[in-house]
């Protein structure tokens, strides 16, 4: 048999051995991947939609605005300027407010031609394009206000009839629309909740009529300023084009590019995948803290089988190989998983803008991506496997097949301070200070969690303000709080996966001690109280760390990544950390209480 095809078969036959530590390994890795493959796949997401928008509209390279009339020859100097293949309008703009179903909202109002536009000709999902007296709501906007064809709306005192309902690539979709009228605009909440100035428009949405309707509006010819889209000879070039112009987005002639258009366009698949790839370092973490503790814990378990390889003529290369594999193994088909999950999950986190054309669908998955994901799975395997695999394979052979009882360490500070404590917590105390290091991955992987948590508190309360003041529609807080709860429901499931895996480790490595501890007249109940206590804990210290400074270190990390504004987060109320503090001891109280419990009813005769 050759060596590689030995190595998995011994490696196979260990892994159904042991089926639920198998599978909780699947779980901490696959928990990581499936996190980093939705934030990958959400990177460029909404991409795809707006190129499709872009090709259905003829969508525009440059989109040029000016103020007044007497900006006019300007334009048409643009539109002959070198490189520029195509252009269409200049189309009259007007500022206003639309009343709707007892609404009112700021709008930019464009005059549009009844016939097709050789460059930016939105494209209509419902109804029809401009008439007289009819008017076209661009479709995000319409969402938002639950307007459909055949309802009035109120522009500028007179009624019009919604006639169509359209798409455009040369905005980005409501409610983050570009300026394109001289009165000014601003997007999101109001800084400081002050009043606006006169004339400026708050989250202003799109809506087309006829050019003889929009003069009409107007209050006089000076009120009226132009937008003009360009098609380019070479679209890769439009920010050289735009510096060789002189187009500036503040000057009197502001352009702006489909480039940046695309950017805003796509900020809430942006933010889902920051908010997506954060969770996946932070599970990242955690599953390197629970392989870790399940590897150290399946290598005390192990050690008769590492003495029995020894004997039998494997050398300590391949028992390291060996115990090495099965978590490789266990880390491949994680991956793969993680990888299928992420890519069919991902349409579900990113529905298609009611502003674009088409949807994510089944989400493609490119080499890079996978290349990315399954090097970070066996990292994690190899980050916590290497150590430990190699010091069992090194071990004394006569020693490995005995399985002896490790002899403790004696510390006189520790043996003086827990001797007169009761039984339960004298117990505890020794039973952490045996294994200081798996403490320290019990503090780090609820701080973890707790740090996850309190930002997720604080983002929750953020997107509760958001829908009708901030950046984002309800149907967009909606997604958002989908990834929230994606992160949140797979955060959790780690954290308690870990903390059972701790206990169980806590009480394979702890078995001759406990068994020792009954014969001398403890009960079982001491017994399972003291492993139980072992875990709580470090659970209290750590999530007093995960609430601070973790979580404010967290979220100032998160509003540094995405370019926030923290004053405008609610930070949660002294009461929220306290509770999320004294729910995670209780959580982890009730958790590590079965396998203490099962560890604590072990036959001592049979231990020992």
């Amino acid at each position: 048999m050759g060596r590689i095809l030995l190595v998995i078969r011994l490696a196979m036959r260990d892994l159904r051995r042991r089926r639920t530590e198998a599978a909780l390994l699947l779980i901490a890795v696959l928990a990581a991947t499936t996190t980093l493959t939705l934030g990958l796949v959400l990177r460029d997401a909404a991409s795809d939609p707006y190129q499709s928008t872009r090709a259905a509209t003829k969508g525009p390279d440059v989109v040029v605005t000016v103020g007044r009339s007497a900006g006019l020859a300007e334009l048409g100097k643009l539109a002959a300027a070198p490189g520029v293949t195509a252009h269409s309008g200049p189309y009259p703009v007007i500022a206003g407010k639309l009343e709707a179903s007892g609404r009112t909202s700021d709008v930019q109002v464009e005059g549009r031609d009844a016939t097709v536009a050789a460059v930016d000709q939105p494209r209509v999902t419902q109804g029809g394009w401009v008439s007289d007296g009819g008017v076209v709501l661009e479709a995000a906007f319409a969402d938002s206000l639950d307007v459909g064809i055949g309802d009035s709306v109120t522009l500028g005192g007179r009624s019009f009839k919604v006639v169509g309902v359209a798409v455009t690539a040369a905005m980005p979709p409501y409610p983050g629309a570009s300026c394109i009228v001289s009165a000014g605009c601003i997007n999101g909440a109001i800084p400081n909740d002050r009043d606006l100035p006169t004339g400026l428009l708050h989250n202003p949405g799109l809506v087309w009529l006829t050019q003889a309707d929009v003069r009409s509006l107007a209050s006089d010819r000076s009120s009226l300023s132009y937008v003009m889209n360009l098609k380019l000879a070479n679209p890769d070039k439009v920010q050289a084009f735009v510096d060789r112009t002189g187009g500036d987005h503040g000057g009197a002639m502001p352009m702006q590019t489909w480039e940046s258009i695309r950017a805003d366009a796509t900020d809430l698949a942006r933010d889902s995948q920051i908010l997506l790839l954060i969770g996946a370092w932070l599970l990242g973490l955690l599953a390197v803290a629970s392989l870790s503790v399940l590897v150290g814990g399946r290598m005390a378990d192990q050690t008769r089988r590492v003495g029995l390889l020894k004997t039998v003529g494997g050398t300590p290369s391949l028992v390291a190989a060996v115990l090495l594999a099965e978590y490789l193994l266990v880390a491949v088909v994680a991956a793969a998983a993680g990888l299928t999950i992420g890519a069919l999950t991902a349409p579900l986190l990113t529905e298609s803008s009611a502003g674009l054309v088409g949807s994510v669908g089944t989400a493609s998955l490119t080499w890079s991506t996978i290349g990315l994901v399954t090097a970070v799975a066996l990292g994690v395997a190899v980050v916590a496997t290497a150590v430990p695999a190699v010091r069992a394979a090194r071990s004394s052979t006569v020693s490995a097949l005995a399985d002896a009882a490790r002899p403790p360490r004696r510390t006189g500070w520790l043996i003086t301070l827990s001797a007169r404590l009761p039984v339960p917590l004298l117990l505890a105390l020794r039973v952490a200070a045996r294994r200081p290091r798996r403490v320290v991955l019990g503090v780090v992987s609820i701080a973890v969690t707790v740090s996850g948590i309190y930002v997720l508190l604080v983002l929750n309360a953020f997107l509760g303000d958001q829908p009708g003041t901030g950046a984002y529609t309800e149907t967009q807080v909606a997604v958002l709080r989908h990834v929230l709860l994606v992160w949140t429901v797979i955060l959790l499931s780690l954290a308690a996966v870990n903390a059972i895996v701790i206990t169980w480790a806590t009480v394979l490595d702890n078995r001759h001690a406990s068994a020792l501890a009954r014969a001398l007249g403890a009960t079982p109940q001491e017994t399972t109280v003291a492993l139980a206590t072992a875990q709580v804990l470090p659970a209290l210290l750590g999530a007093i760390l995960g609430v601070f400074p973790g979580g404010f270190l967290l979220f100032a990390a998160i509003n540094t990544i995405t370019g926030g504004d923290s004053d405008r987060a609610t930070l949660p109320a002294p009461w929220q950390p306290i509770t999320l503090v004294l729910a995670t001891v209780l959580v982890v109280a009730a958790l590590t209480s079965v396998p203490a419990r099962l560890g604590g009813r072990r036959p001592v005769t049979e231990t020992l």
